[in-house]
């Protein structure tokens, strides 16, 4: 079955750039696909692996395209790690069964697929954890350049204070490094909100710690414009194509 869509972009952009940005694959497995006489414009069979595609224009790509890539929203809970496992740890990735799953499957993951945690989540928080094994929305989400933010849920022992709070805003440096500007605001007694726009290893407790309050609980609730939502914990269901989409416009 082969893969079609019509181009909405302004400008023109190279095809093989275009299909990687859409995640049928990659630049190279593109402009592979193109050398076998799969992909077509207008029914135009393509030759050139430098060709454009215009806005308005339908793209076809043959059924030896690559399988679609796998992205994954779940809820991950404490005790969980998003990244390898050491020890007796649990990974992430065993959490995604078909009896955890919400919603209709697109691709279940197989014990083949390598997912990896965009943005790691430590064992001790909990909350929106993306998984995916698609570079672009790697890139993306994770990425040197990229332009999301994270927005955390965070309770602490200790006593909030302005000054503690304009501490936290930007006044903090970890690992002999500068951090960036945060939003932190109190939401309620003992109840901070966090807007990141980077992510250290284990940020925000060590700000706290630094700023002489203790962390007794972190829950992720959004990646740029990806909510948690609903999702109950332990869950998980597909990333839409729609909320990929956003997630690349948002990170630029």
């Amino acid at each position: 079955m082969s893969w079609r869509k019509t181009y909405d972009g302004a400008e023109p952009q190279r095809v093989n750039k275009w299909l990687a940005g859409e995640g049928v694959c990659s630049r190279r497995e593109a402009e592979a696909l193109i050398a076998k006489g799969l992909v077509r414009i207008d029914g135009e069979q393509v030759e050139d692996a430098g060709r454009k595609i215009l806005p308005g224009q339908s793209i076809e790509v043959g059924e030896a395209r690559a399988r679609p890539q796998i992205s994954v929203v779940l809820n991950k809970p404490v005790g969980v790690v998003s990244a390898q496992p050491e020890g007796g740890q649990i990974p992430a990735a065993r959490l995604l069964t078909r009896a955890n799953l919400v919603g209709a499957p697109r691709n279940m993951p197989t014990k083949r697929t390598r997912l990896a945690p965009l943005g790691r989540l430590d064992q001790d928080s909990r909350g929106l954890l993306l998984l995916s094994e698609d570079g672009v929305l790697a890139k993306a989400v994770v990425g040197p350049e990229s332009k999301l933010d994270k927005e955390y849920l965070v309770r602490v022992a200790g006593q909030i204070t302005e000054k503690k709070l304009a501490l936290l805003r930007h006044g903090l440096a970890l690992d002999g490094r500068r951090l960036k500007p945060a939003k932190v605001t109190e939401t309620e007694p003992q109840r901070l909100r966090f807007v990141l726009t980077e992510g250290r290893n284990r940020q925000i407790r060590r700000m706290c710690e630094l700023a002489g309050l203790d962390v007794t609980d972190l829950l992720r609730i959004r990646i740029g414009p990806l909510k948690l939502g609903a999702l109950p914990e332990g869950k998980w269901r597909a990333l839409a194509p729609e909320e990929r989409e956003s997630l690349i416009r948002a990170s630029k």
